[in-house]
């Protein structure tokens, strides 16, 4: 099992990945949206924003107003590390029920095209 600060390191890794993507790309496939990472094994939630500009790094301190985010994930910390660093396909780790995206349809598909 990973550490809270491991988990907290790989949502900074995956926001540096973000930010590499080309501004096209960002452009045709992102929307503004909250987001909400549950790092079920830790009992632990991060929470960021998805935007054209990047990806706003994650923090375990709830938005205001508490509504919930418009894109949930819900992972096993030793996965998060090993997507994050390219050991784990995030294909595969969905239908193998690794991670778990609770989303609108289009929000996937926009997703899908990121990762």
């Amino acid at each position: 099992m990973a550490t809270v600060d491991e988990c907290r390191a790989a949502l900074d890794k995956l926001a540096e990945q973000f930010a590499e993507l080309d501004p096209e790309t960002r452009t045709k496939h992102v929307v503004d949206r909250s987001l909400s990472c549950r790092i079920t094994d830790l009992d632990v939630t991060f929470y960021g924003r998805i935007h054209q500009n990047g990806l706003e790094p994650f923090t375990d301190i709830p938005p205001e107003g508490g509504r919930p985010a418009e894109v949930r994930i819900r992972i096993y910390s030793d996965d998060l590390l090993s997507m994050v660093n390219g050991e784990l396909d995030m294909a595969r780790a969905l239908l193998g029920g690794r991670v778990k995206i609770d989303a609108s349809l289009g929000d996937l598909l926009r997703l899908r095209k990121l990762l």
